[in-house]
Parts: structure tokens; C-alpha cells; sequence
């Protein structure tokens, strides 16, 4: 089997997917081109800003886009490249692209309302503060995990002492990302430029910054650079999106849709053979396909945080009801499509159906690397621009979890309609005191590590899918729409991932019968391990009660 033939089985799946599965839910949903979108109607330049197409497509797929479509898939390559190819063309397709599109899809509907609000209007009060609460902690997870992923990828010293030059360069070039994005921010919104002038402008600031970057490279420890980032976050979460998040968002789209363009003109140059067999087993190495795949790949096929973004930010920003397909829907599959292309280049660059050592990150940027080489780029510039690229996965996915963490801590503690707010709840709902709460509690849990934090991260995330499609359902059919298309979604991913943070409490309490037991490691996933299960529990039976009940008023009505 040859890589070609993979990628572009896959995006003859997903092209054929967007214009068939994706238009018949437009069709069967309906949408109305003339309608005020919410970005239109509640415009305050803070949050609801209506943009380009592109430019929400751009900070959709931006946020949604973080490390998960490339390290996910390279892991699960180890049962086979035909399990994990399976998994990401139909989870994609029927799983995640629906997910991401109806959460938009009801958001834009109601106001730009976030899944939580949603959910106290369809299933109510009870329902979003559980669901807003399970939000909260979950982003907490999100933004201490790719906080250090991103400072190890900054920091200016590797782990045997030397120089690590691409990941100083790609700091240098990432916070310049930062302050040229505000001033591209203004100029867009003094000058409003056409599509294509800010398109030229874009590209020439992204090659500027690589020059500048490249030369003044920033060789802070990894320490420092967690400081940084948080840092960062802080601006991000308070500052107005076009301000700063969209048009970073944008010029960081030129990386990622270049990055993914790069990976699929390499593999259609270079033609390379698959070095893995199709299918390994059920069981490798101890553990088991079922449910290791189906949490190891979330974005590229699934994945709960994906509808965060679509009604926390992109919701706001939609101007056109026309716009929600292809940033929806499209966004979604191209990450699905960066996801096969990570498999494939891992496959193809494994010897004798063994993976090359390293981390899923090294393996992918070295095989990319040497593709832009074949393109005539030096390997120094190579290095730096994959580093950048893969930054840039971490980056724009973590400034969107800051806000939405931020907002999902606020509107914790919004007052309901005929509610009025205390002094406490006044406070919580203040936007910079609820942003300093969620950061500092994430920093916390950043200083323990990435690798400790990414498998309870990575069940989260899919529980999460599982608790935004039950209540997508709940809005679909109390709304007199078709909603069938999402009940073996939701019920499998429920499944899955209780299963899954089953197993991840068996085996840390065998770790505490065999005295391995660290209270700051261990205890902590197990306490958010329980507290995720049992809200996800409480969530499932509001949102589950409400689909049966208005089920049965509705076939009553009928008859």
C-alpha cells in the first residue's frame, strides 16, 4: 500500500462528504441567508464582531487545530494503519463535521448563545450549571497541557544541554506574531480592506516575521517561557476579538493550511510505501483498541472541545448564515484530512512495521521537514518553519480555551431570568477576576506536566462530545427538527469514554494498593477523573430526560 492512495482516498471521502452530507443537513436544518446573525445584531466589539468568511473559517479551524490531528493518529498507527484511517474518515465525517456544525449551527440560532446557555434554555438551570461546571474543569486541562507543550517547544536549551535554535526562532517569530496580529487587527477594522489586499498584506507580515524572527531568536528556559504564555492568555481572553484573536488566527492560517498542503503535495511527490500493516491487533503492548482509539484520536475524527470554540467565538463572528457550512462543517474535515496525513507520513517512515523513536511531534516535523527540502528550502529555514508551524497548532488553540474558560467561569454564576446576582456572583462574573481564577488554577496544574496531564485530558475531551451532542439532540428535536443523525454519536461516544475513565480509576488505585502513588500526580487526576464521571452522569440524566419527555409530547401532539 502506498501513502497517495491513502490520502487521496480521504479526500475524495471528505469532499464528496461536504457536498453531499453536509448540504443535506443545511437542507434538512434550513438556514436563512437574509437572517441578522447574532455577530450582526448584538455587534459590541468585544465578542460579537462579524467577519469574513475566511476569516471565521480561519479562527475556527485555527483554535480547533491544536496538537490532536497530528499526535493522536501517529499513536494509534501502533493497531494498525487501517483502524485509526477508519476511525478518522468516519468519525470525521459523522462524528465531529456534524458536531461542530450543529453547535455552531444552534448557537448562531439563538442569539450566539455558548452550549451551556443553550442548555438552560432547552433542558434547564440544573443542566447548564453542571454542564458549565464540567466545562470550566476542562479547559482548566486544556490550558495546562498545552501551556507546556509550548514552553518545552520555546525553550532555549534542549534536554542534553545544547542550543535548541528552531524552538528559540519560532518564540521570536511567535511573539511578534502577537503584536503584529493587533496592528493588522487595527488596520482591518480602520481601513476595511478587500479580501484581497488583506490577503497580500497577510503574506508579506508572515514573511517579514520569519525574517526578523529567524535572526533574533529568544533563548529563555522553559520556565520563563510558561510565564510567557500565560501571560499571553491573560491579553487573549480580555482583549476584543478583532482586536488581537482573529487576526492572529488569520495570519496563523497561512502555517496550518500550508503545513497541511505541504504534507499532501509531499506525499503526492515523494509517493511513499506504508511500512505498517493494516491491522496489528485488538490488543498491543497491553492495551486495548477498544477504547484507546477512539480517545487516542479526538481532533481528526471527534472531539468535545471543537464545540466550544463553534459556540463560545465563531458563533459571534458568523455574518452570514451562508458562512456556517464551510466553517462548521469545512474546517472540521481539513483537519480530518491533516490527520490522514499524519498517518500516513508516521506509516511510511516506520521500518519493518516498527514506528521511529521519538515523539509523534519529532516524527511528523523531521518527514515534513525533509518535504520542504524537496522543495528547496534550506534545512535550517525548514526546521524553523516546521517548529513554528507546530507552535502555532498549540498556540492558536490556546488563546480560544483561555476566553472560552473565562466565559464558561462567568456565565457559572450568571443569574438565571428573574434571578438577581450577589456581590460574590458579581464578582466571579467580572471578566478579569474570572480570568486570573481560570489561569492560576491552570498554572497550577501545568507544573505537573504535560504527560500527566494528556490522558485525563484526552477522555475528558471525548466525554465532552458525548454531553454536547445529547444536548444538541435535546435543541434539534424541541426545536421540530430531525436530530436521529446524532443518537449512535452521542451514545457511543458516551460509552467509550465512561469506559475509558473507568479504566483510568482502576488503574490508579492499583497504583495506590502498590504504594506508587503520588498525591500531586495521581491524586489529582483521580479526584477531576471522579468529578468529570460524576457530572457527566448528572448531565446525560437532565439532557436524557428532557429528549425521552419531548419525544413523547411530540408523538402525543402527532397523534
Amino acid at each position: 500500500m502506498n501513502g497517495l492512495t491513502l490520502v487521496g482516498l480521504a479526500i475524495v471521502v471528505f469532499a464528496a462528504a461536504y457536498a453531499g452530507y453536509g448540504r443535506w443537513l443545511v437542507k434538512t436544518w434550513g438556514i436563512d441567508p437574509r437572517a441578522k446573525t447574532p455577530a450582526v445584531e448584538f455587534e459590541d466589539g468585544q465578542d460579537y464582531a462579524p467577519a469574513s468568511r475566511f476569516t471565521v473559517f480561519s479562527h475556527q479551524f485555527s483554535s480547533i487545530t491544536g496538537a490532536g490531528p497530528v499526535t493522536g493518529p501517529i499513536i494509534a498507527a501502533m493497531f494498525g494503519w487501517a483502524p485509526a484511517l477508519l476511525w478518522l474518515l468516519i468519525g470525521g465525517v459523522f462524528f465531529g463535521a456534524v458536531q461542530d456544525f450543529t453547535a455552531l449551527y444552534a448557537s448562531v440560532k439563538n442569539k450566539g448563545k455558548s452550549m451551556g446557555m443553550l442548555i438552560e434554555q432547552y433542558v434547564g438551570k440544573t443542566g447548564r450549571r453542571l454542564f458549565l461546571l464540567f466545562c470550566w474543569l476542562f479547559t482548566l486541562l486544556v490550558l495546562a497541557a498545552f501551556a507546556d507543550i509550548l514552553a518545552n517547544t520555546f525553550s532555549g536549551m534542549t534536554k542534553t544541554g545544547e542550543l535548541n535554535v528552531p524552538g528559540a526562532q519560532a518564540a521570536s517569530i511567535s511573539m511578534l506574531y502577537i503584536f503584529v496580529a493587533m496592528g493588522f487587527g487595527w488596520y482591518i477594522r480602520r481601513f476595511n480592506p478587500t479580501g484581497t489586499v488583506k490577503f497580500v498584506v497577510a503574506v508579506v507580515l508572515v514573511i517579514a516575521m520569519f525574517a526578523v524572527g529567524m535572526q533574533f531568536p529568544l533563548y529563555f528556559d522553559a520556565q520563563t517561557w510558561r510565564y510567557v504564555t500565560f501571560g499571553y492568555c491573560f491579553i487573549a481572553s480580555v482583549l476584543p476579538m478583532w482586536l488581537l484573536m482573529e487576526p492572529r488566527d488569520y495570519l496563523s492560517s497561512f502555517l496550518l493550511l500550508g503545513m497541511v498542503a505541504g504534507g499532501v503535495i509531499g506525499v503526492v511527490v515523494a509517493n511513499p510505501t506504508i511500512n505498517m500493516p493494516a491491522f496489528v491487533g485488538f490488543e498491543v503492548n497491553g492495551q486495548s483498541l477498544f477504547p484507546l482509539l477512539f480517545i487516542t484520536i479526538a481532533c481528526g475524527a471527534v472531539s468535545g472541545f471543537h464545540s466550544l470554540v463553534s459556540s463560545g467565538t465563531s458563533s459571534k463572528a458568523i455574518a452570514n448564515e451562508k458562512d456556517m457550512l464551510p466553517v462548521g462543517y469545512g474546517s472540521m474535515l481539513v483537519e480530518s484530512l491533516l490527520g490522514v496525513v499524519a498517518l500516513v507520513i508516521a506509516c511510511a517512515a516506520a521500518s519493518n512495521g516498527v514506528l521511529p523513536k521519538g515523539t509523534p511531534f519529532q516524527i511528523f516535523a523531521g518527514s515534513i521537514s525533509n518535504f520542504f527540502q524537496m522543495f528547496g528550502l534550506p534545512a535550517g529555514v525548514s526546521a524553523c518553519v516546521i517548529t513554528m508551524c507546530v507552535s502555532a497548532l498549540a498556540m492558536t488553540t490556546i488563546d480560544s480555551v483561555a476566553r472560552i474558560g473565562r466565559m464558561s467561569f462567568q456565565e457559572l454564576f450568571t443569574p438565571s431570568e428573574g434571578e438577581t446576582a450577589g456581590a460574590a456572583a458579581r464578582l466571579c462574573m467580572d471578566k478579569y477576576f474570572s480570568t486570573i481564577i481560570t489561569l492560576v488554577l491552570a498554572f497550577i496544574l501545568c507544573l505537573a506536566g504535560y504527560m500527566n496531564i494528556w490522558p485525563l485530558f484526552g477522555a475528558a475531551n471525548q466525554l465532552l462530545s458525548a454531553l454536547v451532542l445529547i444536548s444538541l439532540a435535546v435543541f434539534l428535536r424541541t426545536t421540530g427538527r430531525q436530530g436521529w443523525m446524532l443518537y449512535v454519536p452521542m451514545t457511543f461516544m458516551f460509552l467509550v469514554t465512561m469506559t475509558a475513565l473507568v479504566m483510568s480509576v482502576a488503574g490508579i488505585v492499583t497504583k495506590l494498593q502498590a504504594g506508587s502513588f503520588v498525591f500531586m500526580v495521581d491524586g489529582l487526576q483521580l479526584v477531576l477523573a471522579l468529578a468529570l464521571m460524576t457530572l457527566a452522569v448528572l448531565v446525560v440524566k437532565h439532557c436524557g430526560k428532557e429528549l425521552v419527555t419531548g419525544a413523547a409530547e411530540m408523538e402525543e401532539v402527532e397523534i
